[in-house]
């Protein structure tokens, strides 16, 4: 089939209007992935929660848990990070769809805020002190160790905001 003039421009006319990268969904099992690629190239996470002992504290699995959700769309973790220790730092192994089905309550971590709550907290406007106290942010794990690493815990917040993603839609 021949292109003429017409149908090539319709054809890019086309092609313009659709979003070249859409970005992932905030939260999603792919949106996930990144984060977990941007946790490895985060030296106060992966330092800092080394050299405190926090991921030594994995209950003898391996591993750590962050499950994370956003409360405006789902009731329940929609997302899942799995933290260990590699060659002396706090590595993020998995980043995907939340699949772990039993936490360790004093190992382990689940989170969740509204969407805005996360995207201001992403971009670094408060803590996680401020988030907690205010009821912005929901929070589930060994308080103690969490109130021992506040400087990652504040790092992992804003990470969530250096992670492209699409907050208009709760499904990929």
């Amino acid at each position: 089939m021949k292109l003429n003039a017409s149908r090539l421009a319709i054809a890019v006319a086309a092609m313009a209007a659709m979003p070249a990268f859409a970005e992932p969904v905030l939260m999603s099992a792919e949106w996930t992935k990144g984060l977990c690629s941007a946790w490895n190239n985060d030296p106060v996470l992966t330092q800092k929660l080394a050299e405190s002992g926090w991921a030594k504290n994995d209950k003898g699995r391996g591993f750590k848990v962050i499950q994370i959700y956003r409360t405006d769309c789902a009731k329940r973790p929609t997302a899942e990070i799995r933290l260990a220790l590699r060659d002396g730092k706090a590595a993020c192994v998995y980043g995907g769809a939340a699949e772990t089905a039993r936490l360790e309550s004093d190992a382990d971590y689940v989170m969740d805020a509204n969407t805005s709550r996360w995207e201001e907290m992403g971009r670094g406007e408060y803590g996680p002190m401020k988030a907690m106290m205010f009821g912005r942010l929901s929070f589930d794990g060994p308080m103690g160790e969490a109130m021992g690493n506040m400087g990652p815990f504040e790092a992992f917040l804003t990470l969530v905001g250096k992670v492209p993603y699409d907050s208009r839609t709760c499904t990929q």
